[in-house]
């Protein structure tokens, strides 16, 4: 169960009393990412997440703020997401004062030094390089492209290197003044602690944050006609591929029939995409699915690093299993799938750190916190033919996008596969 207040500026406070803990997780979500950004400022997202590491008045530089907590045995970490950016922290309960002091230093009070941003700006753009130099990193990414054409949810979280090197100062304090702010901002704690406590604490710790004028949104979403295959031909030893369906958006009813659907396509080494392209079939190492929700859109995806010669086997095989998803699953296996789901989310559950993140990730996207009790039941609530009934909806052929990156030709005949 959790607990929840908000202050007179806007920000909201929630949190969890874990009595068996020993550690306490603070975890600040700020309703931004990179699909609020416009294409010249991609990435400032990501770069204003890795300069608020960087030095505050009281804690001039990176390796002060990192010692503050590392000195008490402690984690400190940040991400940037498409839709939200999140601060967390994680300490020993005794240390919890220290941890949120470190956190609102660095949110509220970060110098943006030139030459902080000089370096970090070169730090980004290696990130940049890295990410494309990873085949599996790569690929995911062309996927993305594919799925979501001329939109900011296609992009990189990271930007480009052309939009990070045109980043500038005034930029990211522009739209730092622009979306940090207290309204946009959820503060999740979770740990033994007490609710009053937590809440006195953070409204004395943010009491001088004020809302610094309108924020601006994001772009909405709509289904276009788009390029369904992208080839990146690289000599690798591997040919990796995405292969991708739309999904379901965050708000949709039926998010978690799909979320159940994923686990019997692609999850863990039970799941048919395991059991027939690598355990059978041999076809490769790496193989699994997963799902995207967005505030108005989603997808599924399909990942897998295959020989090259067996390219084409291995797509048709994974359609295969997907096709055989629009028939009616048998009560044992969405039993187990059930089981699964429920097992990890409350496995999850013991860790403070996850606790705060469940609490605020829902918060900040979606105004609204599913209990894991309300998702247990929705979970078992699910029938076969609800599955079956979603499953002829999403899997279509038409639908269907492909990505692969490896020793793969343009002239290779991978689009006419792309059938249900």
């Amino acid at each position: 169960m959790y607990q929840k207040a908000t202050l007179d500026n806007g920000l909201r406070i929630i949190t969890a009393t874990m009595p068996h803990t020993r550690s306490v997780s603070i975890c600040i979500f700020i309703g931004v990412g990179s699909r609020y950004e416009a294409e010249g400022k991609a990435g400032v997202s990501h770069f204003i997440e890795h300069l608020l590491f960087k030095g505050t008045k009281k804690r001039p530089t990176a390796k002060e703020i990192s010692e503050t907590i590392e000195g008490v045995g402690g984690i400190l970490n940040g991400g940037t997401d498409k839709e939200l950016t999140v601060y967390w922290c994680k300490v020993a309960q005794s240390h919890f004062q220290l941890a949120l002091d470190v956190l609102v230093d660095m949110l509220l009070h970060s110098k943006f030094d030139p030459s902080d941003i000089d370096k970090e700006r070169q730090v980004i753009i290696e990130e940049i390089n890295m990410s494309k130099d990873s085949p599996p990193q790569q690929v995911n990414m062309l996927i993305d492209e594919l799925l979501w054409p001329n939109h900011p949810l296609g992009r990189d979280t990271a930007g480009s290197k052309e939009s990070v090197a045109a980043i500038t100062r005034a930029t990211m304090v522009d739209y730092l003044q622009s979306q940090y702010q207290p309204n946009n901002t959820v503060v999740t704690i979770a740990g033994d602690i007490e609710h009053q406590e937590m809440v006195a604490a953070v409204n004395q710790a943010f009491s001088s944050w004020t809302k610094q004028g309108e924020r601006s949104g994001y772009l909405d979403y709509k289904e276009q006609v788009a390029q369904r295959l992208h080839i990146e031909t690289r000599d690798t030893e591997q040919a990796h591929l995405c292969l991708a369906l739309p999904g379901l958006s965050l708000f949709h009813p039926r998010r978690f029939t799909l979320d159940l659907l994923n686990v019997i396509l692609g999850e863990g080494m039970s799941s048919r995409l395991f059991a027939e392209v690598r355990d059978k079939l041999g076809l490769a190492y790496s193989i699994h699915s997963y799902v995207e929700h967005f505030l108005d859109s989603g997808a599924v995806i399909i990942y897998a690093g295959v020989e090259p010669k067996n390219l084409s086997t291995a797509v048709r095989v994974i359609l295969e299993q997907l096709s055989q998803l629009r028939e009616r699953v048998p009560e044992s296996e969405l039993s187990k799938a059930k089981e699964l789901s429920k097992g990890r989310l409350l496995l999850r559950m013991e860790d403070s750190r996850n606790v705060a993140g469940w609490m605020g990730g829902q918060e900040i996207l979606t105004g609204r916190i599913l209990s894991v009790d309300q998702v247990v039941a929705i979970i078992d609530a699910i029938t076969v033919d609800e599955l079956k009934q979603l499953a002829e909806e999403l899997m279509v052929g038409s639908q269907l996008r492909l990505a692969v990156v490896g020793p793969v030709g343009g002239d290779e005949p991978l689009e006419e596969l792309l059938k249900l």
